[in-house]
């Protein structure tokens, strides 16, 4: 075989150590679905280093490596379909309450691997509220996940403010568009749950949906500009792990 094709399969065998590494270390941490994704990403890359190369002795260590994650793999799968929709856990917002920010309350979901969010939020129309859901694509661009894609539903403003929203919408589309995000926006004239979908088998229902923050009572009040000191509008929030990361 030519250098290059060592080579080749040289960067193969070291990209899948490393993801499968990083497999194990999310395995060890109880973060279940990124672990899988981690070793089926691990484990397709040593099927092509084992295809490419045509040393029979680098073809059964890596058979041998294959099958011992691919066990692995299939038994968080199993785990996984065992929790998935028993998950729950509810959290309580108290009225004046302060230190519940979107990073707050959303970064313990939004992992790695999560890549398409679906905000279903019929209260998108308002002022206020498109800045909330501004905020919000903000702390997905962010990180540490690497979203791709966010799909809003959301209602049409019934009154003289239709035509701002619509403009504040597409604004937000083409500055996402910017840092490679794609906004996707419908509209339902019967819409009423509230409700946050990660691709990850995450799914958050807050009751007053984005928009659970109080009035600043300046605008250079103190939790303006940081939802973590603003004070909060009672309402609850419940977490729920699903498979199904979107309705059909």
């Amino acid at each position: 075989m030519s250098r290059a094709g060592n080579d080749g399969i040289a960067a193969l065998e070291r990209a899948g150590a490393e993801t499968l590494k990083r497999a194990v270390q999310l395995d060890a941490a109880s973060r279940f679905q990124e672990s899988l994704v981690c070793y089926q990403e691990g484990i397709d890359l040593l099927l092509q280093a084992r295809k490419a190369t045509t040393d029979e002795a680098k073809k059964h260590r890596y058979q041998q490596k294959i099958s011992e994650y691919l066990t692995r793999a299939e038994e968080i799968k199993e785990h996984i379909k065992k929790q998935d929709s028993k998950y729950h856990k509810q959290i309580r917002i108290e009225e004046n309450a302060t230190g519940f920010g979107y990073e707050k309350l959303f970064h313990e979901y939004l992992t790695e691997n999560v890549s398409e969010v679906w905000v279903e939020d019929p209260y998108i129309r308002q002022v206020h509220q498109l800045y909330n859901f501004l905020r919000f694509c903000e702390m997905l661009v962010k990180g540490p996940c690497k979203v791709k894609t966010i799909h809003l539903l959301t209602s049409y403003d019934e009154g003289s403010g239709r035509s701002q929203q619509m403009s504040a919408l597409e604004e937000i589309k083409q500055s996402l568009r910017n840092y490679g995000v794609t906004l996707n926006i419908n509209f339902s004239s019967s819409i009423h749950d509230r409700e946050i979908r990660f691709n990850n088998g995450w799914m958050i229902k807050i009751g007053r949906g984005l928009d659970y923050f109080k009035k600043p009572k300046g605008l250079f009040s103190i939790g303006y500009c940081d939802f973590d000191l603003r004070p909060c509008r009672e309402t609850t929030v419940d977490v729920i792990l699903t498979k199904h990361t979107k309705k059909t």
